[in-house]
């Protein structure tokens, strides 16, 4: 019994630590994003990444702002879009059963970081969110790849 209970949670950490990747904006692109510049006062700018692990390095998961798709994360990468400022937004990422939200009131001409992470689920690993304090956050994205604003597999 015990055996089998180490040789199931072996496979699903296999199963775990592959290695996703998405599509990668341009290098132009993604030194502009990696100077971190404030946006206009009528804009804030939201970071989501998700840093390089070994767990669930081989799950893509999906992010939106405001019930609009902004892509699909591997490890390694990060988004930035710009939202209208002085507003709540509402970042969302697919999780096992349903869609893991953070809300987060914006002022104009700020930055936020928001981590995605990898977190054990019942049959496949789950997404969650949370907002990392700017200098934390900006050290983590410059080891990054800017990915590309695509399309979400799951519905939201």
């Amino acid at each position: 019994v015990v055996m089998k209970k180490v040789l199931i949670a072996a496979t699903i950490l296999i199963g775990l630590s592959g290695c996703a990747t998405v599509p990668t904006a341009s290098d132009a692109e993604m030194k502009t994003a990696k100077e971190f510049k404030n946006p206009t006062a009528e804009k804030s700018g939201i970071y989501v990444y998700r840093s390089k692990s070994a767990f669930g390095g081989a799950l893509k998961k999906d992010v939106w702002i405001d019930d609009k798709c902004i892509g699909e994360t591997a490890p390694g990468v990060f988004f930035y879009h710009e939202v209208d400022a002085d507003k709540n937004h509402k970042i969302s990422t697919e999780s096992e059963f349903s869609p893991n939200d953070l809300m987060l009131e914006t002022k104009g001409g700020q930055l936020y970081f928001i981590e995605q992470y990898i977190k054990m689920g019942a049959f496949v690993g789950g997404a969650g969110l949370k907002k990392v304090e700017s200098k934390e956050a900006q050290k983590e994205i410059l080891k990054l790849k800017m990915a590309k604003k695509g399309k979400c597999d799951s519905k939201k």
